[in-house]
């Protein structure tokens, strides 16, 4: 019999009471994998694992010295939302969208919120991702951020929070929907007794937005990549499969008469929405950096003059830095006058004097990031920390203040996980994907990742984490046995 480890006490448990009960949303859940024995477990893994290889769903590691693709683990034990809080989570995920749409385009147009004091303008204009370039650029539907992924984590309250922004080129989709797949073919009596919320509409939902993005009419649409040695390639050409458009790289586009053209066999085709997974930087180097060899001279000038749509807009990357994220509540009372439904975590920015004294002293206790880090880097999570690296951290943090911000360290709330010791809790983060046209559509789940080491609370796969299948309810069921 599978071994189910009930977690530690005060943790929040996706799945299991204090008590040791199953919630009773996943009662159905629970019985079914206390009966499951751990050697199905083990060999359902290695299917995953051997068709994940097979499909080329790997990811690689910068700085890796062996420069080899890696596997993201798949967890075979799903995390499961019901659905009325899945509907309130959607709410504050419309809700903050839109505020931080808002706020891009403000700060390049009126710049009503630093004149209003709430944000201070050295912020903004002097944050490393704002794009003079992009003042007065009226974009269509005014929208700057088409495609958000959104970080929550559930703390041991129970309670929801926003842990980050990413809006720039956020990833991790095409694992959301690949892990629905292997989980459907591994798993099929599962889906035949629970009402699963389908996520397979969203390569058309997301092919609707970026046409939306565009005022021609029958848009011709495209995949940016930076190339096959980018981490998240997969995913690249996995989303241009799955919309049925091209992918292209810097070299098969060019700029002629101020438009964008793609290279065909058939001759240049105009193309009109970008979807770009590459920085800002590297997008033109006639207008950024002068080495880039990934992007399209002239693409800017095409850009500012509408004659090209590019999804996420250039510039967006400010309302993406960590310095930027405590305003966000702030953002939603200045242009929506509400009150936020998700709330950030406790942030405290070290450019601040009492903010910085505060950090320095409490340092061994709190997680501190850089305000442009990613992917788990250049952070330092104080508990688990040695004396040498808070040491180290704290000359790093004296040296540059304004580069990072610190939060208080969040017991994130854990889910049953198949490790060596059975099936024993493990911390998890939810990564929804927002996408903004015509409308807001938000998929039923998203990215869940965990963090597979043993209290370890860092869930990023280029650190070590996984990712499981994320099951929302339809309303009719409560994952009960039938």
């Amino acid at each position: 019999m599978s071994i189910l480890i009930p977690p530690a006490e005060g943790l929040y448990d996706e799945l299991l009471l204090a008590s040791g009960d199953a919630r009773p949303h996943v009662k159905g859940l629970a019985d079914w994998l206390r009966k499951t024995g751990a050697a199905r477990f083990e060999r359902k893994r290695a299917e995953a694992d051997l068709l994940f290889r097979r499909s080329g769903i790997t990811f690689s590691v910068y700085g890796d010295a062996e420069g080899a693709e890696r596997l993201i683990p798949f967890d075979i034990v799903p995390r499961v939302i019901p659905a009325a809080e899945w509907q309130s989570l959607v709410a504050g995920l419309k809700q903050r969208i839109t505020a931080l749409n808002r706020f891009i385009h403000d700060i390049y147009h009126d710049h009503e919120i630093i004149k209003a004091g709430v944000i201070p303008a050295e912020q903004v204009f002097a944050n490393e991702m704002y794009q003079v370039a992009m003042q007065g650029i009226d974009l269509h539907r005014g929208l700057y951020t088409h495609i958000g992924g959104i970080d929550l984590v559930r703390n041991n309250d129970g309670n929801w929070h926003v842990l980050e922004d990413n809006l720039r080129t956020p990833s991790g989709v095409s694992y959301m929907l690949e892990n629905r797949k292997m989980m459907m073919r591994l798993f099929p009596e599962l889906f035949a007794r629970h009402a699963v919320a389908p996520v397979d509409q969203y390569p058309s939902l997301l092919l609707e937005t970026l046409r939306d993005a565009s005022p021609v009419d029958n848009p011709t649409v495209v995949v940016l990549t930076p190339g096959r040695y980018n981490s998240a390639y997969f995913e690249h050409a996995f989303l241009a499969r799955e919309m049925g458009v091209e992918l292209v790289e810097g070299a098969d586009l060019f700029v002629r008469d101020d438009y964008v053209w793609m290279r065909t066999t058939r001759g240049p085709q105009r193309v009109d929405v970008i979807y770009r997974r590459l920085d800002d930087a590297f997008l033109d180097p006639l207008a950024f950096r002068p080495d880039s060899m990934l992007g399209v001279p002239g693409l800017l000038a095409a850009y500012r003059l509408g004659n090209v749509v590019i999804t996420n807009a250039i510039g967006n990357g400010v309302a993406d830095d960590k310095s930027i994220y405590p305003y966000v509540p702030d953002m939603v009372r200045f242009y929506l006058g509400e009150e936020p439904i998700l709330h950030n975590v406790p942030t405290w920015m070290c450019r601040k004097p009492d903010d910085l004294k505060y950090v320095l002293d409490h340092l061994p206790e709190l997680v501190v990031k850089e305000t442009q880090g990613a992917g788990g880097y250049g952070m330092l999570i104080g508990p688990r920390a040695t004396r040498e690296e808070i040491a180290d951290f704290r000359k790093r943090i004296e040296a540059k203040p304004e580069g990072y911000i610190a939060q208080p360290t969040l017991s994130l709330s854990t889910c049953p996980t198949f490790v060596e010791e059975g099936i024993a809790p493990r911390h998890i983060d939810l990564r929804p994907f927002v996408l903004t046209g015509k409308d807001i559509r938000i998929v039923p789940g998203g990215l869940t990742r965990v963090a597979l080491r043993k209290g370890s609370l860092v869930v990023n796969s280029s650190q070590g984490g996984g990712t499981k299948d994320t099951w929302i309810l339809e309303a009719r069921d409560a994952v009960a046995d039938r």
